[in-house]
Parts: C-alpha cells; sequence; structure tokens
C-alpha cells in the first residue's frame, strides 16, 4: 500500500486538473447561487360547442386552462386552475353578464356546481339514493346558466390544478384573508385579459364560497374599484360561529332546530305528522327563538319544570325521544341528531342533504360516522367531471386533479379583518373566527345597486334555513338595503339541484334574478 501511495496521490492530482476547466463551467448553483426560476406560463385549451337551453340553441366557446396570478410586484404567486364558457355570437360579449362561480370547503373544488347546476353538461345521479357505479349518465344541461350569462368556474388553490408558484406556497393562501384576496385578484385579472371590465359582473358561491363571496364583493368594490351587479349565497355559510355548536357556542342550537323539524317530517318521524310542511316550520321557527333559546339562555339555572316542557315540545318538533333530549341537557348536536332520529332503523341521516339515507355503520355510536349524501353522490361526480374534462375539454391529461383536498380545511386560519374593523387593543385585532357577513352588509352599504339572491334547502343541516335568515336579519342594514336581499327555499338540501324539481326551480329563479339585475 505504500508503494502504491504515490501512484494514487498522482492519479488524484490528474483528475482534479483534468476536472478544473468542467469545475469552471459549473452552474451558478454550484458556487451558491440559485438559478433563475422558470417563470410559470398559463396554459389553455380551446374547444367549440353547442348546447339547447329553452328550446334554444347555443354556441359557446369552452376554455379550460390556468390562469397566473400575480401581486402588487408583478410577481407571480399562484396557478388557478378554471373552465370558462362563453356564448358565441350573443351580441356585444362586452356588454354580456359574466358570472364567477365556486364550490367551498374549504378545500373543495368547483365539480359540484360545475357538473350538476350551471354548466352545459350535468351528472344524472339518483335522487335521495345511492348513484350505482359506472357507467355514468351525463346529457346536455338544459338548466345551465348559459342563456343569461358567461360562466367562469373557479377551482381555490389547493384544489383542482391551483397551485402557488413562484416564492410561494400553497399555505400562504390558506385562510379567510388569504383566499378573499386570491379569489379578487383573479377575477380582476380575467376580467382585464378577457376585455369584460364593462360586462355585468355576477359572484356565484356555494357553501364555504358563499363565505368567500361575501368577501370578495366587499374587496373587489373597495380595493378594485369593481361594482358587482349581484350575488347568489347558495347554503350560506357566512358566519361561521352560527353553524359549529362546539363547546361554549350554543348559537347553533336553537338554528338548527327547524331543519330537524323539517328532517323528522320528511322521514315521518314525528309523533304527529302535520299536513304541510312550511307552516309547520313556521310554528317550530316561533319555539326556537323564543321558548327554546330563553331555556338555553338560563343554563344550568333553568327550572325543572320549564325544563320537562322544553324537551316535550322538542320531542313533539324533531321526533327524538323526551329521555334522549334530558339526557343531552336540551343540547342536541348535528352529528348525534343524524344517527339517533332513525337508529332504531340502522340509518344514518344526510348531512348535507337529510333526505338520503345510509346504513349505521355503529348502531351504538353517539355522532354519525360519515355523510350517505357525500357517499352516494362523491364516485358519480368525480368520474363524470374527469371523464368530460379530459375529453371533451381536453384539458388536464397527465397532471392530478384535485376533487378535494382535506389538508386545506385542517390548515386552514379562520381569522377575519372585517371592513371598518379598527380601534386599538383587541377590537384592532382580526377576529378569531370568520363572519364575513359584516363585508356583505359594508358592500351593500357602499353600492346601493348590489341585490343579493340566497337559496336554501330545507333538508341541510350543513347549514341550516334559520341560520342563514338570523344572519341575514342581523346585517345592520335599514329598511331600504334589506329589500335588496331575497330569500328562496326548496325541498332538497344543501345542493338543492341534485333534486330534480329543486333543480328546475333553481335555473328559474337565478333567471329570474339575472333579468332584474342585469342593466343594459
Amino acid at each position: 500500500m505504500r508503494k502504491m501511495a504515490p501512484l494514487l496521490l498522482s492519479l488524484l492530482l490528474f483528475a482534479s486538473l483534468a476536472a478544473a476547466p468542467a469545475a469552471a463551467q459549473k452552474p451558478p448553483e454550484a458556487e451558491g447561487k440559485k438559478a433563475p426560476a422558470e417563470v410559470p406560463k398559463a396554459e389553455q385549451s380551446v374547444t367549440q360547442h353547442t348546447v339547447t337551453i329553452g328550446g334554444k340553441a347555443i354556441a359557446y366557446t369552452a376554455t379550460a386552462g390556468t390562469l397566473i396570478l400575480r401581486n402588487d410586484k408583478d410577481e407571480p404567486t399562484a396557478s388557478i386552475g378554471y373552465v370558462a364558457y362563453v356564448a358565441r355570437e350573443a351580441g356585444d360579449t362586452a356588454h354580456r353578464p359574466l358570472t364567477f362561480a365556486y364550490n367551498g370547503g374549504p378545500g373543495s373544488s368547483s365539480i359540484w356546481l360545475h357538473m350538476g347546476a350551471l354548466g352545459p353538461r350535468r351528472i344524472v345521479t339518483t335522487d335521495a339514493a345511492a348513484t350505482p357505479p359506472a357507467p355514468y349518465k351525463v346529457v346536455d344541461n338544459a338548466y345551465s346558466l348559459l342563456d343569461k350569462t358567461d360562466l367562469v368556474m373557479i377551482d381555490a388553490l389547493g384544489t383542482g390544478l391551483s397551485h402557488a408558484v413562484g416564492e410561494a406556497k400553497d399555505k400562504d393562501f390558506w385562510g379567510t384573508d388569504p383566499d378573499i384576496e386570491e379569489f379578487g385578484r383573479f377575477i380582476t385579472q380575467y376580467v382585464s385579459d378577457n376585455g369584460r371590465w364593462n360586462s355585468p359582473k355576477y359572484l356565484l358561491g356555494e357553501s364555504y364560497g358563499t363565505t368567500r363571496s361575501a368577501g370578495i364583493v366587499d374587496y373587489l368594490q373597495s380595493r378594485q374599484n369593481m361594482a358587482i351587479n349581484g350575488v347568489i349565497l347558495i347554503s350560506v355559510a357566512t358566519d361561521i360561529e352560527a353553524l359549529f355548536a362546539w363547546p361554549g357556542n350554543e348559537r347553533p342550537l336553537p338554528l338548527i332546530l327547524p331543519s330537524y323539524a323539517a328532517v323528522a317530517y320528511y322521514h315521518h318521524a314525528l309523533p304527529q305528522q302535520p299536513a304541510k310542511l312550511e307552516p309547520f316550520l313556521d310554528e317550530v321557527r316561533s319555539f326556537a327563538l323564543g321558548e327554546y333559546a330563553s331555556a338555553l339562555l338560563q343554563g344550568d339555572a333553568l327550572p325543572d319544570a320549564q325544563r320537562d316542557a322544553v324537551a316535550e315540545k322538542m320531542h313533539e318538533y324533531t321526533g327524538l325521544s323526551v329521555d334522549y333530549i334530558k339526557k343531552a341537557n336540551l343540547r342536541v348536536r348535528e352529528p348525534q341528531f343524524a344517527q339517533e332520529l332513525l337508529r332504531d332503523k340502522r340509518e344514518t341521516v344526510g348531512r348535507l342533504d337529510a333526505r338520503f339515507l345510509g346504513f349505521t355503520l355503529d348502531p351504538l355510536a353517539e355522532n354519525a360516522a360519515y355523510d350517505p349524501q357525500s357517499a352516494a353522490i362523491s364516485a358519480a361526480y368525480t368520474a363524470a367531471f374527469l371523464d368530460y374534462y379530459h375529453g371533451e375539454l381536453k384539458f388536464g391529461m397527465g397532471k392530478t386533479y384535485k376533487i378535494g383536498n382535506n389538508e386545506v380545511g385542517m390548515n386552514w386560519d379562520f381569522k377575519h379583518r372585517a371592513p371598518g374593523q379598527g380601534g386599538g387593543g383587541f377590537a384592532a385585532r382580526p377576529a378569531p373566527v370568520t363572519n364575513t357577513g359584516l363585508d356583505l352588509a359594508h358592500a351593500l352599504g357602499t353600492n346601493p345597486n348590489l341585490r343579493v339572491l340566497v337559496l336554501n334547502g330545507y333538508f341541510d343541516l350543513a347549514t341550516p334555513f334559520a341560520a342563514t335568515e338570523y344572519v341575514m336579519n342581523h346585517l345592520g342594514l335599514d329598511k331600504e338595503l334589506r329589500s335588496h336581499i331575497e330569500m328562496k327555499y326548496y325541498e332538497a338540501g344543501h345542493m338543492m339541484y341534485i333534486h330534480p324539481a329543486s333543480l328546475e326551480k333553481f335555473k328559474a329563479d337565478i333567471a329570474a334574478f339575472y333579468d332584474r339585475t342585469t342593466h343594459p
């Protein structure tokens, strides 16, 4: 080995000298410098189609693609996936209504509204029951909004193909306020890129998409000088604290009780079945916001006689046993109700649409283990959309399209700084729980021509209709501005458009809203 040492040293020296020119040619990153980042580029697939709506053939251009968002320094921050439908031969495109639509979650793509109600193609699912496996039926959507408006379906960051680019990270966008700004920037950029500043403009969101819409409309009007004609809120979730009865928050309990009554009515689980739904719900509303809310406010000081009387009334209105209601201390949460109502039949009630029933996996469990509505339709919507996206729209092949992303919701920051929030100390901080109803009120106050259409499902346990009524009655508006908000109701659930009769009404209600709010 000692004799070999000089030879090895010579070989190593030769190798290092031979490699010297190559080292001099190394890219900048080898010397601790970053190579210039590749500039992300927008992608598009443009296809031509025709759909018949109301007996009239409508030719349209479909654009499936991505749009690169920029910050104030014109630096790219995100690639946002979308599908746009623009009618051809519809007159002056610049003056045609333009609607931006999205679902919620947080962490949901836009496939539900896209394939269930708004787009030119629609998935047919079994009503109030599980849709069988493939092959699925996709049809021309005679209830699409394309006869009234051009459409842009947007996927929130972390869903679909939307993701952060440049120096940004996906988590940077996962919060109430960053999300509002993300969508606001997308809409502003799309309008500019496509010459649509003079078009009547609308926002349409479902569930957390309503949380988003209420914030976006004020963002666009206050920060981008973009006045909006109308906002369509489907299954409202603007005030998160009004929906979730976590420990210490009892406000949602009276607001969901009328929904329990509607569901028990639908399944004939009441001690005495009322003749009609709506008069019955008026009676339950009165009890829920009066006697029941008063009982909850008294807490542990509630007299036994009053507790017994309230429990009896709740039994009459919900079908739950008096014994169960008393054991729950009059406080029955949504997952408990979904598990308990038809426990004897070993059936679990759906959360998003309580018309749907599913097999109860554990008959001894306190809470529902899953949502039968989601289980019944998710596979059909996923297959139908991806087949349509890759096939007819010819986009997204070779990429992972995220239908839903649980990581988004688990990491969501619900803090929100409402318009006008200021002062010093604690009042200057963003609210720890989102309430963009305050943003909607500010938008209505600063734009007297803005109109709002609110759509509610009676059998929706996720965003109860009485909670929506409560929220809309607590915006601090005068009588004139309150008249700018219109409420509609459906004998269906959260996604009322999956109920055939409600889909027809859904389209008629929205079409009439466009007719009233689109100005020449």
